[in-house]
């Protein structure tokens, strides 16, 4: 099974430039309504425009505030240090600044973090592997 997260944004095309900036990854489909994001080959994302019901209807209402409450976006990378400048490039907004975070419970090794918010408001969590922090 692999994760294949979709989330409704304003726009589609500047969203994707967004996401391939800051993590790295590339277009597999491209365009207005619905876009795919894959990093070396694989799916990591789907962007869908609020207001295009294909042929399942809406996938949300884009009144409803905040958007993706409760829900991160949690991308785990090899290239934390470069996702941390290219989100100051971007100018991205910063919720949780660069820190390290141990596993819970046992003290065992940690990993680093930067949570921003994206163009449309969602929770992006850009984390380090576990253990690439060191010892707790």
């Amino acid at each position: 099974m692999r994760p294949q997260p979709l989330i409704a944004v304003a726009d589609v095309e500047a969203s994707s430039r967004w996401y391939q900036r800051l993590l790295g990854c590339q277009s597999a489909h491209g365009g207005p309504e619905y876009e795919r994001l894959e990093h070396r080959g694989v799916l990591v994302m789907q962007l869908h425009r609020w207001e295009v019901e294909h042929d399942h209807g809406p996938i949300g209402d884009p009144d409803a505030r905040p958007y993706g409450n409760g829900v991160l976006l949690w991308f785990e990378t090899d290239e934390f240090d470069a996702v941390v400048a290219r989100a100051a490039e971007l100018g991205a907004e910063v919720v949780l600044p660069p820190h390290r975070n141990p596993r819970e419970g046992d003290g065992g090794p940690n990993h680093r973090e930067i949570w921003l918010r994206d163009r449309d408001g969602y929770t992006v969590v850009v984390a380090s592997p576990d253990g690439e922090a060191g010892p707790a």
